[in-house]
């Protein structure tokens, strides 16, 4: 009879370190999941960035270095391989790309260009997008977060390898970006 309780328990026991384990990992590749969301949201304004970069220069030739730093920001972003990296370099861009935002407020006739007008829409999308699918990456490495830090379940993580991971933060220019990019005439 007694072999039978510890057996029962044993299995009880085994079944919900299993469980847990299972839920790390899920919470894992969620968060792995939600950026790759991110990704895809980023090639798109990666795309849209020569072309935008393009349809200004005709009209700001003398704002060169703003233009170079937007693509200097971009290519920095395309090359980003890590999670971490990619974070740092995206932040590079949308700053270079506020910039530009700023750049543009003296050019009138640019700002009426149909191409200008369909590109900046464009990208006002993408980035409300970007920002949308930042938050579901926070909140996935939120919950990641909480269940590789909280016992019982910290003991199991840290055996298997499972670690704290950093959010999507934007720093010092989070209350700048946080903003819909505006277009103004």
């Amino acid at each position: 009879m007694t072999a039978i309780i510890v057996i029962v328990v044993v299995v009880i026991l085994a079944a919900w370190l299993v469980s847990m384990y299972n839920s790390l990992v899920k919470m894992r590749n969620n968060r792995e999941n939600a950026f790759a969301d991110i990704d895809v949201q980023l090639k798109q304004r990666h795309d849209l960035v020569p072309q935008l970069v393009e349809t200004v220069k005709g009209y700001a030739a003398h704002e060169k270095d703003t233009l170079e730093r937007v693509i200097n920001a971009r290519n920095g972003a395309i090359g980003a391989k890590t999670i971490d990296e990619k974070i740092v370099a995206e932040n590079a861009l949308s700053s270079a790309l506020s910039g530009l935002k700023i750049t543009l407020e003296a050019y009138p006739d640019l700002k009426a260009n149909q191409n200008f007008l369909q590109l900046q829409e464009e990208i006002a999308d993408l980035e409300n997008k970007l920002s949308s699918v930042r938050r579901y990456f926070n909140s996935a490495t939120k919950e990641y977060n909480n269940a590789v830090e909280t016992f019982p379940s910290n003991i199991l993580a840290g055996m298997f390898g499972f670690r704290k991971e950093v959010m999507f933060d934007l720093g010092e220019q989070r209350a700048a970006l946080e903003e819909a990019p505006k277009i103004k005439f």
